[in-house]
């Protein structure tokens, strides 16, 4: 025991290492596939939640940003009433459907339906931008809601996605 440092714990066999090491991995892998999987990109509100909202990068001196964006799981009716973000100094709604009636953003949202903005059809328009959006970039963006109130999320500058 003279050659044995203080500090050396007893040899372990090599096998049970390995096996604890095993069964350590294969209960954190079971934990995992037990829990609900959550997006990055979803923002809860009480009534509904927002999927992804999401904009394309923009040249220098261009001031007008498309933005999608979904609307699922909506248990009550609500109405989108107001957009914000430092990137921009007004949004509005645009694409079909969409017009909007001077510089007010009102957009219904029925319950028991999802709701898809998207660059083909009806979406915010963020206006007067203040600086260009970069890809791989996400931007704070508040959403007000009629009944909702506020929901703060997060504006990715993004590559089209299939929604």
């Amino acid at each position: 025991m003279a050659d044995t440092p203080p500090h050396t714990p007893p040899h372990t066999p090599p096998h049970t290492l390995q096996r604890r090491h095993i069964l350590r991995a294969g209960a954190a892998i079971g934990m995992a596939m037990g829990l609900p999987t959550a997006r990055a990109c979803e923002f809860y509100a009480p009534n509904f939640k927002v999927i992804h909202p999401w904009t394309r990068a923009t040249a220098d001196g261009v001031d007008v940003a498309l933005v999608s964006m979904v609307f699922d799981e909506v248990t009550a009716a609500d109405v989108l009433v107001g957009v914000s973000s430092p990137v921009a100094s007004q949004a509005q709604l645009g694409g079909a459907g969409g017009a909007a009636a001077g510089d007010t953003v009102h957009l219904a949202i029925a319950a028991g339906q999802r709701l898809a903005l998207s660059e083909a059809g009806i979406h915010l328009r963020l206006l007067g931008l203040r600086h260009p959006l970069e890809v791989g970039r996400a931007y704070p963006m508040t959403l007000a809601f009629q009944h909702a109130g506020l929901l703060q999320t997060q504006l990715t500058v993004d590559y089209e996605r299939f929604l």
